[in-house]
């Protein structure tokens, strides 16, 4: 398997599409939906309070007091990407489908990654410690905001009901604040032992698992072609690409130091998949969601390859101080 450490593609990803395509040629049927609704439904909730038991919130607030940062951040991540998204829905629904145009709105409305981002901040000798509390921040944030901004911004394609809402308070906030109260038992335990992340891993997996099983019953290939998976790659790169050039340059012009714009431009370009696709599940329960994942999960991989190259470059720039410096 040392062939996977060497792929381009993030093995996370190759496990991901492996469970899209077992999900669409060996879907489960009969009996074993109930089970696996069950078994998912569970898993989510296990991942947000694994979630909630690894983010400090206490670090979190220590570390505000480099507000301009932190806000700048999440100012890219919960305003300047959803303001980019209508603008892309505006235009793709002239080529995409509903469910495509709902998925690509849905991606800049998703909390920035955790560890990714932190990595390649380091990697490039950028302000870690900004990274670190922006970061964490934003998926705090992120499991209230997300919901928020879907319900403003999504609402023909998301029925708050009673029902949906109660969904959403059992399965993502509830099991988020139990993990932040049990802190004081089991943070360090969660941290001691990093092979838990299997635990979120494979909670991801068997989430895009009954997402293209069931659609695959819904016959969701059916409603899409090759041209307009092409078209959301595009697009997908273009909004990259856009957000990089735009959080590198609004850093600069609001004289941040190179170490504070390499975090700004990591965290605050970043979503992550790790928290879209479960919260996907949940928000969008009742409605065929595999399309909807497809251009999240196209966009991951394109921001760690981007990233990746970037934060190579910048580590070799001449004038790059100890990690964690800050102006």
């Amino acid at each position: 398997m040392s062939w996977l450490s060497r792929s381009p593609i993030d093995p996370f990803l190759l496990a991901i599409i492996a469970a899209a395509l077992a999900g669409t040629f060996l879907p489960v049927t009969g009996g074993g939906v109930d089970v696996l609704d069950w078994i998912t439904t569970f898993a989510i909730a296990l991942l947000f309070f694994l979630y909630g038991a690894r983010l400090s919130p206490q670090e979190t607030l220590a570390g505000l007091k480099h507000w301009r940062l932190h806000l700048t951040i999440l100012s890219f991540t919960y305003v300047a990407f959803p303001l980019l998204g209508l603008a892309v829905a505006a235009v793709a629904s002239n080529w995409l489908s509903p469910a495509l145009v709902t998925g690509l709105v849905y991606l800049t409305l998703v909390p920035s990654t955790v560890q990714s981002s932190i990595a390649f901040t380091s990697i490039a000798r950028g302000n870690v410690a900004g990274a670190v509390v922006s970061a964490s921040a934003s998926n705090i944030l992120g499991v209230f905001l997300t919901p928020a901004l879907c319900w403003l911004l999504l609402s023909g394609s998301i029925q708050f009901t009673p029902q949906a809402i109660l969904d959403i308070l059992l399965q993502l906030l509830l099991p988020f604040v139990l993990g932040q109260l049990s802190r004081r038992w089991t943070a360090t335990w969660v941290k001691a032992h990093p092979q838990l992340k299997l635990v979120d891993r494979g909670s991801i997996v068997l989430v895009v698992y009954s997402a293209f099983a069931a659609g695959r019953r819904e016959n969701m290939w059916q409603q899409t072609s090759l041209a307009e998976i092409g078209i959301v790659v595009g697009i997908c790169l273009v909004v990259l690409a856009v957000m990089l050039v735009l959080s590198w340059w609004t850093a600069r012009r609001l004289r941040f130091s190179v170490e504070d714009a390499i975090a700004i431009q990591f965290c605050g370009t970043k979503k992550s998949l790790a928290s879209g696709l479960p919260m996907a599940s949940v928000l969008f329960a009742g409605s065929p969601i595999g399309l909807l994942m497809l251009p999240l999960m196209i966009f991951h991989q394109a921001q760690l390859m981007a990233c990746a190259s970037l934060a190579e470059r910048y580590a070799r720039r001449p004038d790059a101080t100890p990690v964690g410096a800050e102006a």
